[in-house]
């Protein structure tokens, strides 16, 4: 027996067909060795002087070779990211006009919690850790009320209990 209202309108008349309006493209991965932070030469007063990295931005570099993000970069990511260490050192040595700039690129790679969120990234080790009990470690409602069982007449009994 049909169901109540009109007919389903056909597939081809249809607003919303949940695909993608541009095909997706699927690369081949590669997974890139972080470089170093290269050493380099400016211009300063008409002649060219050694750059020299703020010891801030060699921490922050490490930080993100040591990070789990790290296993999914590819040589354009370091390349981009090491682009955004220039721009971390202009920030530690006092250009705080870098400080928006800095904050959208390092975003992009999952920085905050919030960035990982809206990135859907999640650790893996989590998953596994709470032993499929949720997030809080309590038991869960099938371990706290499995055995309970209805009554007749609505009534709930704890098994091996009377009445």
């Amino acid at each position: 027996m049909g169901g109540n209202g009109p007919a389903p309108k056909s597939n081809d008349r249809r607003a919303r067909r949940n695909k993608d309006a541009i095909p997706q493209t699927v690369l081949r991965w590669e997974r890139a060795e972080a470089p170093e932070l290269p050493d380099f030469r400016v211009e300063r007063d008409g002649q060219l002087v050694e750059f020299v990295w703020p010891e801030r931005t060699h921490e922050w570099w490490q930080m993100w070779i040591a990070s789990p993000q790290a296993d999914h970069f590819g040589s354009s990511d370091w390349q981009f990211l090491l682009d955004t260490a220039l721009i971390h050192a202009r920030l530690w040595r006092g250009d705080l006009s870098a400080a928006g700039e800095l904050r959208l690129r390092v975003a992009a790679f999952g920085a905050t919690p919030a960035d990982r969120a809206r990135l859907r990234m999640v650790f893996a080790e989590a998953d596994g850790l709470d032993g499929g009990r949720g997030s809080s470690g309590a038991p869960s409602a099938r371990e706290q009320y499995g055995q309970l069982r209805m009554m007749p007449g609505g009534k709930r009994a704890e098994p091996g209990k009377g009445e």
